[in-house]
């Protein structure tokens, strides 16, 4: 196992480097060089403004040695003023250092906002912790209410509660977040008048019962199928396999059998779909966070690229690419762990 481990952090720490050299160079074409070199100076600036200034902020360096810098393997050189020759900031609101040295990602240093005027650090880390409690409250309303409803449909394949809660499920599934989130606030914040707290003010002044409840109803109710979905099926297989039935030729109770045998290995295949939940949680929170205006890891990914805010972008990418390969790493040791006819050799 511990050489699995090895291996695969290996492979996670190759892709993570190419994914950010792919991401690093879309990011920094020429038009949003451009664009961004517009927005620090003047929206009438000149050709010669816009090319003076992406110069003395570094923007023309040779690319690998930018990403090299933005990395932390390549030492960031001080910017000297070509009028007085003193060494100068990039930007004021970011002291950079003023003597050559290694002060990119490896050493924790993320770079700058140019779009919110402070560190990357300073916007994303707070951005990450609101999504953080986001995702957290949608897990644990949607992990335990769609296992208990694929658990009850796959009990008895074809019942009654089985059509009925397979319905729900695909009608949940089927509904896109902006779809229900709008029916949601509609019914619950302007006809009831129940859930009426904006979701913009759980951020600055704290999460409650009125201002939470409807950014996570949404999440989890489109979530919620998918799972259910993937637990009825493997509780049917499981259901069908010969061990059950010679349990209950034995004598055993059938909710007897159901906990003591099936759970455990109906579990094993929602494992993996409930750990993939988690990318998609911090992409699809997106949709919801800019819905309901709150301030998370989403809103702050949308409002970096309609600043062109290059460092602040990559920063938002490199935590979804590492979201993405721990929890699947995650899902792969969790899965060996459940299912005892895997060995890892």
């Amino acid at each position: 196992m511990f050489s699995f481990i090895a291996k695969r952090l290996g492979v996670m720490a190759l892709t993570m480097v190419c994914l950010s050299m792919v991401v690093f160079f879309l990011v920094n074409l020429e038009p949003n060089l451009r664009k961004l070199s517009i927005s620090q100076t003047n929206i009438r600036a000149t050709d010669e403004h816009i090319e003076a200034w992406l110069q003395n902020n570094g923007y023309r360096e040779p690319f690998f040695e930018r990403f090299g810098v933005w990395l932390g393997v390549v030492p960031m050189q001080p910017k000297i003023d070509p009028k007085t020759g003193e060494i100068k900031s990039r930007f004021k609101f970011c002291d950079d250092p003023i003597e050559p040295t290694f002060n990119g990602i490896l050493q924790g240093e993320l770079g700058c906002s140019t779009g919110f005027k402070k560190k990357v650090a300073d916007k994303i880390f707070p951005a990450l912790e609101a999504t953080g409690w986001l995702m957290l409250c949608v897990m644990l309303v949607m992990v335990p209410s769609a296992l208990i409803i694929g658990i009850l449909a796959g009990m008895r394949e074809g019942s009654k509660l089985d059509r009925s809660l397979s319905v729900t499920s695909i009608v949940s599934t089927a509904t896109p977040e902006y779809v229900s989130g709008v029916f949601f606030t509609v019914i619950f914040a302007s006809w009831l008048g129940i859930l009426n707290g904006s979701a913009a003010t759980a951020t600055s002044k704290g999460i409650t019962f009125y201002n939470f409840t409807l950014p996570v109803m949404t999440m989890a109710i489109y979530g919620m199928g998918y799972i259910a979905r993937m637990t009825r099926a493997s509780m049917v297989e499981v259901m069908t396999a010969q061990y059950i039935r010679t349990a209950r030729l034995k004598g055993m109770g059938f909710y007897s059998v159901v906990i003591k045998h099936a759970l455990r290995n109906a579990l094993i295949a929602p494992f993996t779909v409930i750990m993939l939940q988690f990318p998609w949680l911090l992409t699809g929170v997106v949709i919801v966070e800019i819905m309901f205006r709150y301030q998370g890891f989403g809103y702050t990914l949308v409002s970096a690229a309609g600043s062109n805010d290059i460092e602040l972008l990559l920063a938002c990418s490199l935590v979804s690419v590492v979201v993405v390969l721990v929890t699947q790493l995650i899902s792969d040791i969790g899965y060996a762990y459940l299912n005892p006819r895997i060995r890892v050799k």
